[in-house]
């Protein structure tokens, strides 16, 4: 399977689209808060907001999923969105350049380039599910997953590089190309999109409430997004923003040594993805879920470690920056491929964009809710809180069927497979012979 998967060029391109898109954004996760801090001097509060406006617009996903699912292609509006971003971002370091950049504009960016990230994000799942057949979910999660790790490994290094020989206005050009490059690989990569139907289209109010409706009635999706709503919101409370302010300031780290700590600590998300699969093997689907769940927010508890010399200060830093890499990505690859294997087709876009909405949709909350805290308790027992919240998510997960679900073609209180059209289907026979 795993040739099978490499042999497919489209595959190849979509591989290479994110894998270049993922290193351009953790290049703009260290540049942005960087430019907030050091250049236009933002408090703590200030950079909570602007991590809250990156994900406001998903609080609209729910309708823009609907709305995805009415456009015939869904490979024109990935690429758009792509484009979209890249033209964004440029505004940035041609208003530095200008000497107007203020600390508003970089929030109008923030909250422009997270809209057009909702059309893509809202867009992307019908586009997978048509080019990776079913019985390769896992697989090709897997490959996606492990270059969104190695892009945390050498992208926050390569940022922290680049702001201090460029600064950090002119280190987004590097993630302005990268999504001209994603647009690039993916406007030729075609896929067997079926025609919109015939009759009118549901209202976008209507196809929005049936996609939550959807979600809220299906025990393994709403368990899903219970899991994902309570950790998006307790990690957003510090989220890379005020990790990065808390690394600087109470740390004493440079941007370099920033960039080199986070990256060290992102090994453990490339191990995770690679080893998901496997992972998923052994224990089952729903306990790699489940065993994510705890690992992907616990570690930031180490905090409370993080004293004396430079070096141990960074290497705690990077200690649970690695656990809780690999946490994300078995959390991650063995989620969405689950999410995958029980979504009918048509619905795929509204989905997308009801668990937009709410799981998405909550982390600007958190953000602002991690600001108020850092400021009234400090950086340290505010991280402490979103580590202890984040890790009650797997309580969602063990008291619903995700728990005992061990293969894709086996998800307990789901009812029938289904097919990518949305009716019943046999098990594939290769996750049966891997299982």
């Amino acid at each position: 399977m795993t040739s099978r998967l490499w042999r497919d060029r489209r595959f190849r391109s979509l591989w290479a689209a994110q894998t270049v898109s993922q290193m351009g954004d953790r290049i703009s996760e260290l540049a942005i808060p960087l430019l907030a801090v050091g250049a236009l001097h933002a408090s703590a509060v200030q950079v909570s907001w602007l991590t809250a406006l990156v994900w406001t617009p998903n609080l609209l996903a729910v309708l823009l999923g609907a709305w995805a699912d009415r456009r015939a292609s869904k490979r024109a509006l990935i690429v758009a969105a792509d484009l979209a971003r890249a033209a964004l971002l440029l505004t940035v370091p041609a208003a530095a350049l200008l000497g107007v950049l203020t600390l508003g504009q970089l929030c109008t960016v923030a909250l422009l380039t997270g809209l057009a990230g909702v059309v893509f994000g809202t867009a992307y799942p019908a586009f997978f599910a048509r080019l990776v057949p079913p019985a390769s979910y896992v697989d090709a999660n897997s490959k996606l997953s492990a270059s969104r790790s190695f892009s945390f490994v050498a992208g926050p290094a390569l940022g922290g590089v680049l702001v201090q020989l460029l600064t950090a206005p002119f280190a987004l050009v590097a993630d302005a190309l990268s999504f001209l490059a994603s647009a690039l690989l993916l406007r030729p990569v075609r896929v067997a999109e079926p025609p919109t139907a015939s009759a009118a289209p549901p209202r976008l109010l209507r196809g929005a409430r049936e996609g939550l409706s959807f979600v809220l009635s299906h025990p393994l999706l709403r368990a899903a997004l219970g899991s994902a709503t309570t950790v998006n919101f307790f990690t957003f409370l510090t989220g890379t923003g005020l990790l990065v302010l808390f690394a600087e300031r109470d740390l004493g780290l440079a941007p370099g040594a920033i960039g080199l700590t986070f990256g060290v600590g992102a090994v453990g998300g490339v191990l995770g993805a690679v080893t998901a699969p496997a992972v998923s093997r052994l224990i089952g689907v729903g306990r790699g879920v489940a065993v994510g769940a705890v690992l992907f927010p616990a570690p930031y508890a180490l905090v409370w470690a993080a004293s004396g010399p430079l070096w141990v200060r960074a290497a705690v830093l990077a200690a649970a920056e690695f656990l809780s890499s690999v946490g994300v990505m078995l959390y991650d690859v063995n989620l969405n491929s689950l999410m995958a294997s029980v979504t009918p087709d048509h619905l795929r876009g509204r989905v997308a964009g009801a668990f937009s909405t709410v799981n998405y949709g909550v982390r600007p909350f958190g953000a602002l809710a991690g600001g108020a805290l850092a400021t009234l308790l400090g950086l340290r027992p505010t991280i402490t809180v979103a580590a202890a919240g984040g890790a009650l998510s797997v309580l969602w997960v063990l008291f619903s069927p995700i728990a005992r679900t061990r293969t894709l073609d086996r998800a307990e209180g789901t009812g029938t497979p289904l097919s990518s059209s949305g009716r019943e289907a046999r098990p594939p026979e290769s996750l049966k012979e891997e299982a």
